[in-house]
């Protein structure tokens, strides 16, 4: 009799744990499945948004040469080039060269916020300089985004939600967040991105001195 109140005790014991372990795992793949789709949300405002910053690009690239055509300078050094997947464009003004991208997204993230709650985003970051240049001999994630942040000009965090604002950090500003609706992000995020780094200028090196801005 007594091995049949253990095994029954162990049975109970055993039944205790699976509903334990369900209800907690429950809780733990609902948070997790809420996180995927505001991933997938995100993901497709952004490309949305990237497609239209290469258009809002090649505007500008047209505007910049018949400024400087005008001006009888040559527009060879003036171009916009982006991959098939558009997860990546360049813009090359004269002697700046600028670029966006998108392959920072590879799982779903949120964007710290002092004093309110984090926001799940997609990130389009501008970086000054070539992207296909700076990633040769890059082998891992972690490699990629060293690169990355140590070459951020401004980043645009883009919701879930088409409803709610984008934020928009520029990197030299503290990281001060400014934000954009939807609508106009694509061509306001390009138009500051190339305003910072075309509108400053770059010192002969001297120590720490590389760039300024007027």
């Amino acid at each position: 009799m007594s091995k049949g109140y253990e095994n029954f005790n162990n049975m109970e014991t055993s039944f205790r744990k699976s509903s334990l372990i369900q209800e907690r795992i429950g809780l733990v793949s609902s948070h997790m499945y809420k996180q995927f789709l505001d991933y997938q949300h995100a993901t497709l405002n952004t490309t949305e948004i990237f497609s239209e910053m290469i258009e809002n690009l090649k505007a500008i690239a047209d505007t910049l040469k018949q400024s400087f055509s005008a001006r009888g300078i040559t527009t060879e050094n003036i171009y916009v080039e982006y991959d098939k997947d558009k997860s990546v464009v360049v813009i090359n003004i004269l002697w700046h060269t600028i670029s966006l991208t998108t392959r920072c997204n590879y799982e779903p993230q949120a964007l710290f916020r002092e004093g309110a709650a984090p926001m799940f985003s997609g990130r389009i970051m501008a970086i000054n300089g070539n992207y296909n240049e700076l990633m040769e001999g890059i082998k891992s994630r972690n490699e990629m985004m060293e690169v990355l942040l140590d070459k951020e000009v401004a980043s645009l965090f883009v919701p879930a939600d088409k409803a709610q604002n984008s934020i928009f950090k520029i990197r030299h500003l503290s990281n001060r967040e400014f934000f954009l609706n939807n609508t106009d992000a694509s061509r306001e995020f390009v138009l500051k991105v190339v305003e910072t780094i075309c509108g400053g200028g770059v010192y002969h090196e001297e120590g720490s001195r590389k760039s300024f801005n007027i």
